[in-house]
């Protein structure tokens, strides 16, 4: 047994359960009476629309448009495809959702609007209502990543200020709509993925001023008296639940966290390991839910008889990370981190947090990897793991142990994988 190597290939097996080449053909409908416009964005846009046009009927008409992240492109002949920002939005995601927009307006009762969304399809879409600036939305969105807000909390405020989100998409289309959805959200609520453009919005204009005081934001003032007009109904709410807009509208899930983690699960319990999956939908602050998970693997450590080992803690969701420091590393390398102290050098305990999209936060990583000796290899290399917690500098921490896990865009996105391996 080789703990590190199998931490490893049950993350690469949990990535290619969601691979959008294997899972898209099964969900493809049949060609409408007119044309079929692709419209998409988020982390594994460019390789869903490159698998519809693998398994697309070659005499149907298809055409339109997918915005991802930048690096996360890939070739195909009849899509566009553009790569923008993410996290921060930027321009040219602006000008993309934009395109998209323009296009969706020209189709007909007997066309079809066949979206493709996925994990980051928020900032990747990025088109302000008008009255405000792209640079506001960049300086409300950095503000929600850096507070600690959940993903819903932040999509509740980013629905509210975006032309094409919160169902607004599904609103300018006079076609039958069907989304095919890579959630990468706890609950998969088409709401919240991609800030769900054909989904119905059950959250309101109060809702989003309620988060920036949850919080304490200094938001823009135009975002301010924008928000504010929407509650006093000055501004039209997003579409809601049961409107006759989502009447010919379909979301569907395609793939989530649970069927990667069910996968890995597999993948352990063939090489003689006990999985235990604890949950798809872990949230909460990093470092607090590492702390939790420290004290189950010592039990099992303790009390062998209770769950006999080797034993792989599963689990997926979404934590989230309050930045105080000015280090570098997304939160499943603080997560790591702060188990990595909590376990304090218990021996025979492995465990890896990667992102499924080969991205942990802002950095090149999609997470990394501990064993029972790393906390002793980094005293050798005067490596305070407190103070790089405190500095939320997981990132360099690791960099310097060589436990990084760097794997490129793996061009699909349904969170968190973590692996704790107690033998």
């Amino acid at each position: 047994m080789n703990p590190r190597n199998d931490l490893l290939e049950s993350f690469a097996v949990a990535v290619k359960a969601a691979d959008p080449l294997h899972i898209v053909p099964q969900h493809l409908p049949k060609p409408p009476k007119g044309r079929t416009l692709i419209a998409g964005a988020g982390k594994a846009a460019a390789a869903m629309a490159q698998a519809v046009e693998r398994n697309w009927p070659s005499d149907a008409p298809l055409d339109g448009l997918v915005v991802t992240r930048y690096g996360h492109g890939l070739p195909t002949s009849k899509i566009k495809v553009v790569e923008a920002g993410h996290p921060i939005p930027d321009s040219h995601g602006e000008q993309a959702s934009r395109a998209i927009l323009t296009m969706v307006s020209t189709l007909t009762a007997d066309d079809l609007l066949l979206c493709l969304f996925s994990g980051g399809g928020s900032s990747l879409l990025a088109l302000p209502v008008d009255g405000i600036s792209l640079q506001d939305l960049k300086e409300i969105t950095q503000q929600l990543l850096r507070c600690g807000a959940s993903i819903q909390e932040i999509n509740t405020v980013r629905k509210h200020l975006s032309a094409i989100q919160g169902g607004r998409l599904a609103a300018a289309c006079k076609a039958p709509v069907l989304a095919l959805i890579i959630s990468d959200v706890t609950g998969d609520a088409a709401t919240h993925i991609a800030s769900g453009p054909c989904a119905p919005d059950p959250t309101t204009f109060s809702d989003a001023l309620a988060v920036l005081d949850r919080y304490d934001l200094d938001a823009p003032s135009t975002i301010k008296r924008i928000l504010c007009a929407g509650r006093d109904g000055a501004v039209h709410e997003t579409p809601k639940p049961n409107s006759a807009i989502f009447a010919q509208v379909e979301n569907r899930i395609i793939a989530n966290a649970h069927a990667s983690l069910f996968a890995a699960a597999h993948y352990f319990q063939s090489h003689g390991i006990t999985p235990l999956i604890l949950g798809d939908t872990v949230t909460g602050e990093a470092r607090e839910i590492a702390k939790s998970y420290a004290a189950f693997a010592r039990e099992i450590r303790r009390y062998p008889h209770e769950l006999k080992a080797p034993v792989a803690l599963l689990s997926g969701g979404e934590t989230t990370v309050t930045i105080k420091g000015n280090g570098r590393g997304g939160r499943n390398s603080e997560f790591l981190l702060s188990l990595l102290i909590e376990l304090d050098g218990l021996e025979e305990v492995y465990a890896l947090a990667c992102d499924t999209d080969g991205l942990d936060g802002s950095e090149n990583n999609a997470g990394a990897l501990i064993t029972p000796d790393s906390l002793a290899r980094a005293g050798k290399l005067g490596l305070n793991a407190a103070k790089f917690l405190n500095y939320n500098d997981a990132y360099t921490f690791f960099q310097q142990l060589n436990d990084l896990v760097i794997t490129g865009a793996t061009y699909t996105n349904v969170n968190d994988y973590r692996a704790i391996l107690i033998l």
